[in-house]
């Protein structure tokens, strides 16, 4: 198994953040934890290189963190990714969130900032990790304008079946989370979507429903996806191995 998105600089694992690896190691192949806040990124990469083989990382802002990142934020971030570009396996998780921004001002400013990791993703010739929350017509229109169809891109807990066709033609992934179990639209999703474009997460700390998720929820999607194809969690769970090693470059 591999979760492809969780967050393991949060401070929800300081007290066990050792112990929670190793335990993974023990069921697990590799976790990509995502640090998208720029004062986590140092402790993100030497988490890495004490886990170098099986916790790899990806780094960009947040886009709900829009409102607090100056430019001079901005180009620290860049920066530092580029400067520590060998050790990092994806940009993200970036993207666009309308749901919390309402702020018209605020939401052109994170499509700048969204532009600026998308091309920063093109120039290192890293996968990009997509946050999208109620934008996915202008997320999906600014990574077409910027020449992103048929890269490495993945959007983290996918959840719009409107838009499942057009990230399917677009040659781009979606990975499914804990939620699964919880919604019937993502159950669809799961369905629908050609296993070879489906990898596992678990966001954890989150959506541990009242507890402390860690990356070895990823049992979760594994097993309820399988049930709806009618496949075999063993092949289930090889493929979006294989998926995941194919587009981090895990090998």
């Amino acid at each position: 198994m591999i979760d492809i998105h969780c967050h393991l600089e949060q401070k929800d694992f300081d007290a066990d953040r050792e112990e929670v690896i190793e335990e993974c190691m023990h069921e697990m192949k590799a976790i990509i934890s995502s640090s998208p806040y720029l004062p986590n990124f140092e402790d993100a990469l030497k988490m890495h290189r004490r886990y170098w083989n099986f916790v790899f990382i990806s780094l960009a802002i947040h886009p709900t963190y829009v409102e607090e990142t100056g430019e001079r934020d901005l180009g620290k971030a860049c920066e530092f990714i580029k400067k520590n570009k060998n050790e990092i396996s994806a940009i993200g998780e970036c993207g666009l969130d309308y749901f919390h921004v309402k702020d018209e001002k605020l939401r052109e400013k994170q499509r700048k900032m969204f532009t600026t990791f998308i091309e920063m993703a093109k120039e290192l010739e890293k996968p990009l990790i997509i946050h999208c929350r109620d934008a996915f017509d202008d997320c999906i229109d600014i990574l077409e304008k910027h020449e992103m169809k048929g890269r490495r891109v993945v959007f983290h807990l996918f959840s719009s079946r409107k838009h499942l066709q057009k990230i399917i033609e677009n040659g781009w992934s979606i990975s499914i989370g804990p939620g699964i179990s919880k919604s019937k639209d993502i159950k669809r999703i799961a369905r629908d979507c050609p296993l070879k474009r489906i990898m596992l997460e678990t966001d954890a700390p989150w959506f541990g429903f009242g507890k402390r998720q860690t990356p070895l929820g990823v049992k979760i999607p594994l097993e309820i996806i399988a049930k709806l194809k009618s496949r075999p969690f063993a092949d289930v769970e090889g493929q979006t191995d294989l998926n995941a090693r194919r587009f981090f470059n895990l090998e």
